[in-house]
């Protein structure tokens, strides 16, 4: 009962959140994936490590597919090469069981997620106004 509650919760949470929320959103469960998929191949325990991944692989994706080239060109470029980058590292870490490339994606990745958290908090806070870059 308690987790149908927690489900619908989260299911209004993302139908009324903006773009911007979302995107935070989609960083953050990344993060806790690949935090989750760290301390599991640090376990030894392979079946879960590999299932980590594979969400934050899905996620990851998932920014490369919703960029806007046409808006931002240069910068989806830029982006859709980090992106790439760590999605291979994360199919690399998932094959070996490689910890430290994990936290090489964290690491990578950490720089933007505080950089989209910056721009969404001054778009609400009305500081700037921007168009979307990842989205659809």
């Amino acid at each position: 009962m308690l987790n149908s509650g927690v489900q619908r919760y989260k299911s209004v949470q993302v139908k009324t959140s903006t773009p911007g929320e979302l995107l935070m959103m989609l960083y953050d469960g990344c993060f806790r994936f690949l935090n989750e998929a760290v301390a599991a191949i640090e376990a030894k325990d392979r079946p879960r490590a590999g299932e980590r991944l594979d969400r934050a692989y899905a996620i990851i994706s998932e920014f490369t597919t919703s960029l806007k080239h046409e808006v931002y060109p240069d910068l989806c470029k830029n982006l859709e090469g980090v992106y790439s980058f760590c999605m291979s590292h994360v199919v690399q870490a998932n094959i070996h069981q490689d910890a430290e490339m994990v936290r090489e994606v964290i690491r990578i990745l950490d720089p933007l997620r505080e950089a989209f958290r910056e721009a969404v908090r001054q778009v609400h806070s009305g500081e700037a106004t921007l168009q979307p870059i990842a989205g659809r």
